[in-house]
């Protein structure tokens, strides 16, 4: 393990962190430091713990033991947001937190804005004058009048790093910053980060995109399980290097990696040059009857996008589907009435209903089937609730039970049971275990084995990679919205994936 020394250049300096949310430990002694006026990487695989020292650091959750200095003074344990914001640290996430219906200026003074002297009137004249001032000191392509509704992805991540420069941040933290931009947004978003450190501000850059990384960064921190692993200066930075280190080896040559037999039954999809604009391009795959195909990439790649378009949930620009031999045309309710199932990434925002018992989840994705003449059959929808449950084996088995008192383990098997009592044919999974235990991941891995066994096909994303080399038949690699590889009758291994993810693998 390497670890850190204090110097005086250091900005932010993270000792010896832990952090365990009343279970195994998510960040196992930790110490991270970033310098003045750098631009620090910060990577590791999903669960590696960037997530939550980003959250430590911001002040969105407390530690439970470690130091921590910024700018020389003493973090607390009992460190809060407003006191990150305080001290000058500012974050971008993936999910933008601005305003819609309100100008630039309106978004970058929020809760600071600037009234007329002895009322409680607000200054928009001054207001928008100070926002100007500060859009031009970076030459951003934005007016202080422009409405957010109105502004490119882009150009909302320029106002939300106004909004920390008004709070004169010493530290910017961008978390998969490039994961929704155009290339040429990327290259104008490299030239404001390098501005910001020309500036003396320092930048803490979270990505999976090596090359962006490489292009970046003056140092990079890797983590893995929660533990850190290395801290690479300038010259040690290379997209295998680093790749190395996230993966590591701590598994067995022989559980790292999975012999992939491709089915040669009945094609059940094809999808032949899918195209939804600025999302994902040219897509062609099939996938045959009984088959696991995994979707892999990165964060941004398309492949959470290509899986809802197939299903109906987001329109096709261009390109075709077949289904069972047939020209398809997508709709959800199409899909429902096909034998399509679609189980997706977000479980507790777009998979269940929490407020509801398990029997009314269930029943509610069989409305066709329940309430074929629009009165539903209570009788009918108790036994494909019984049904589910005995099927998945949730716990505890009671149909009455709240879904959002469930564990996320127990979530996920009712989003799994709903489907499982329907005669599918083919099943589209994202994200099949995200936030759930060993024990249920278990679980789940064996149903999905069994549909595959008997013929239902199964369209596979996942970001876990040991999961998708344990249960998939075939992988194709997205990268930036197109198929970059496939993966077939070989031996695959997570290191391959996250390289082909990366784009410094040339071919299978």
């Amino acid at each position: 393990m390497t670890t850190q020394t204090n110097t005086n250049d250091d900005l932010l300096v993270c000792k010896q962190i832990v952090k365990s949310y009343n279970g195994p430990l998510v960040l196992d002694r930790v110490d991270f430091s970033v310098k003045r006026g750098e631009v620090h990487a910060l990577v590791g695989e999903n669960g590696a713990g960037k997530s939550t020292i980003i959250k430590v650091i911001t002040g969105a959750t407390n530690r439970n033991s470690g130091d921590m200095m910024f700018d020389g003074q003493v973090i607390p344990l009992n460190h809060s947001r407003n006191n990150a914001q305080d001290l000058g640290i500012g974050v971008i996430f993936q999910e933008l937190s601005l305003i819609p219906g309100m100008t630039v200026a309106q978004n970058i003074f929020l809760t600071k804005e600037p009234f007329f002297p002895g009322t409680r009137f607000i200054n928009h004249r001054l207001m928008n004058r100070n926002a100007q001032e500060l859009i031009d000191r970076y030459q951003f392509p934005l007016k202080a009048t422009d409405v957010i509704d109105k502004l490119s992805i882009a150009q909302r991540q320029l106002v939300e790093i106004l909004k920390a420069m008004s709070m004169n941040a010493k530290l910017m933290i961008m978390d998969e910053p490039t994961s929704s931009l155009t290339k040429t947004e990327v290259a104008m978003l490299f030239e404001i980060i390098r501005k910001l450190k020309s500036d003396g501000i320092s930048v803490l850059y979270i990505s999976h995109r090596m090359e962006e990384i490489y292009a970046l960064a003056d140092r990079v921190t890797v983590l893995r399980d929660g533990k850190l692993v290395a801290v690479l200066e300038k010259e040690q930075i290379s997209p295998a290097e680093i790749i190395r280190l996230m993966i590591g080896h701590k598994l067995e040559e022989n559980a790292l990696s999975h012999k992939l037999e491709p089915k040669d039954g009945e094609v059940v999809l094809e999808v032949k040059d899918l195209t939804s604009v600025g999302k994902f391009e040219k897509v062609s795959f099939k996938l045959h009857e009984g088959e696991i195909l995994g979707l892999g990439g990165l964060v941004g790649s398309g492949r959470t996008e290509v899986v809802r378009a197939i299903y109906g949930i987001d329109p096709i620009d261009e390109g075709s589907i077949t289904y069972l031999g047939k020209p398809y045309k997508p709709s959800v309710l199409r899909s429902i009435k096909s034998g399509i199932g679609f189980i997706p990434e977000e479980r507790r925002l777009q998979g269940i209903l929490a407020t509801l018992s398990i029997t009314h989840n269930i029943g509610i994705t069989n409305l066709d089937r329940l309430a074929p003449k629009f009165v539903l059959n209570l009788k009918k929808e108790g036994e494909f609730s019984r049904e589910g449950i005995k099927l998945v084996n949730v716990k505890p088995p009671v149909p009455e039970q709240l879904v959002g008192n469930l564990s996320g383990g127990n979530q996920q098997k009712v989003v799994l049971a709903k489907w499982l009592i329907r005669n599918l044919k083919l099943v589209i999974i994202d994200e099949p275990t995200v936030g759930i235990d060993i024990g249920a991941k278990d679980e789940i891995y064996t149903h999905i084995k069994n549909l595959a066994s008997q013929g239902v096909s199964i369209l596979l994303v996942s970001s876990d990679l040991p999961e998708l080399t344990r249960l998939s038949d075939r992988i194709i690699v997205l990268r930036k919205g197109r198929v970059f590889t496939e993966f077939k009758d070989c031996v695959v291994t997570s290191e391959k994936i996250l390289r082909a993810a990366s784009g410094i693998l040339e071919e299978a």
